[in-house]
């Protein structure tokens, strides 16, 4: 195995397998960091998943933009490998109400975003992990 990512993501469509794959990430990761320094105060973290995340702060009328801000502040942070999860929902019908136009368009851009500073990107579909960037 190679070295862990220190961000990864890992996207799917509902019901992909999306949570299973990023479980497996957060196992095999203390694995992969046997032997280094790290190994001993860096237990992966798991965070599934980002959709709920957004569709929480959306529905209460939150800045999101300013509460992304505070996400990348808390990556930047942190001292522990984090994998995260969220839906990808570019591939669905466009929805008819304008709240959910605007969800999907913000998830979209919070999947971007997140992908930017990721160090492993994973897309999900059948329950079969499709490596976008780095490995898997």
């Amino acid at each position: 195995m190679g070295s862990v990512a220190r961000l990864s993501l890992v996207l799917g469509g509902a019901r992909s397998g999306k949570s299973r794959g990023a479980s497996w990430r957060t196992i095999e990761a203390p694995r992969d960091l046997a032997g280094s320094l790290q190994a001993a105060k860096a237990a992966p973290v798991l965070v599934d998943c980002l959709t709920l995340w957004l569709s929480n702060l959306m529905l209460a009328g939150a800045e999101i933009d300013a509460e992304m801000e505070r996400l990348d502040a808390a990556l930047s942070a942190a001292a522990a490998p984090i994998v995260m999860v969220a839906n990808e929902v570019g591939y669905g019908i466009v929805p008819d109400h304008p709240l959910g136009r605007r969800f999907r368009d913000m998830q979209g851009l919070l999947n971007q975003r997140i992908a930017a500073r990721a160090d492993r990107v994973v897309l999900v579909v059948a329950g079969l992990p499709l490596a976008l960037k780095g490995a898997l």
